[in-house]
């Protein structure tokens, strides 16, 4: 086993540790998917880069199994494919009808019909390392895929000045898991394991960098629209101050009339000086009701 064996120990090594830092990039996008989950909406994320991930650690795992004695791939992507199944699972519960039917889209193409026809056309039309080699290669395409993936996201980030979407832990595991996998597949003289993690190791560096650059900056909001792209209103617009006036146990029944709504327009303390002139031997409480949300602040 050319990953196991002692005569390997550093290969064995750097194979081990590439499983750990893997297998924490997998679970990196955890606080994303709590956050989905909190919120009921998938918001703005995209279901591309998980789809593509679960895609190539099943490339990877037919790979390692017809190359035969590769342990360490078959097991760290044994485990992605059911950490990313899991995101794809979360995703398709809170995405919205229009998110769902594109997803399923690209697994249909992607995971069942390209997949299939992958393993159609290696298993029936070559042999041998012809085979290995032609997978190989599929592999490498389809490992730069997963780097390529987050491109639309650095390019959000740098339209909207925002690092929202992009964490830094992710990018730096990314980045870390890419270093020792290349030095794994130069150990154990596998150019296919070593090629796609030099790309990998780049985009990781640039998103390091980018997200420095924007960390501190101040989002930019399209007009019309908010960062994540609905429509945003003026907040002045949206909240009506409501001055309620509880009734007093010796107040009698015929000082009950109905107040007025005081508008955002006028000042809050103006509003609440008129309320209380007009029922001095009421206590007033203002409300606050905005239209974006259930939730009521009483002030």
């Amino acid at each position: 086993m050319a990953g196991l064996s002692l005569q390997h120990p550093w290969a064995f090594a750097f194979g081990l540790l590439g499983n750990i830092i893997s297998f924490m990039t997998f679970l990196a996008p955890i606080p994303t998917f709590y956050r989905i989950y909190k919120s009921k909406s998938t918001e703005g994320f995209q279901s591309v880069p998980y789809v593509v991930a679960l895609f190539s650690a099943m490339l990877w795992i037919f790979y390692a199994l017809i190359k035969s004695n590769e342990l360490l791939l078959i097991t760290i992507n044994a485990a992605g494919i059911v950490i990313e199944s899991i995101y794809i699972v979360m995703y398709f519960v809170y995405a919205d009808k229009k998110a769902k039917w594109f997803t399923a889209k690209i697994m249909l193409g992607l995971n069942v019909g390209f997949f299939g026809a992958i393993l159609l056309v290696t298993l029936l039309l070559f042999k041998g390392d012809k085979r290995i080699v032609t997978l190989g290669w599929i592999c490498v395409g389809f490992s730069v895929s997963v780097f390529v993936a987050p491109l639309s996201i650095i390019k959000r980030v740098i339209q909207t000045r925002s690092v929202e979407y992009m964490p830094f832990s992710l990018s730096l595991s990314l980045t870390l898991s890419a270093v020792v996998w290349f030095l794994y597949g130069l150990l154990i003289k596998d150019k296919y394991v070593a090629l796609p993690n030099v790309i990998g190791f780049t985009f990781g560096v640039v998103q390091m960098v980018l997200y420095v650059v924007y960390m501190n900056k101040t989002p930019v909001v399209a007009e019309g629209k908010d960062a994540g792209g609905k429509l945003a209103t003026a907040a002045a617009d949206e909240h009506v101050l409501v001055n309620i006036a509880k009734l007093s146990p010796a107040l009698p029944e015929k000082s009950s009339e109905v107040h007025p709504v005081f508008e955002m327009g006028a000042p809050r303390r103006c509003a609440t000086e008129a309320a209380r002139a007009a029922a001095p031997n009421r206590d007033v409480v203002d409300v606050f009701v905005s239209r974006h949300s259930p939730a009521v602040g009483v002030a």
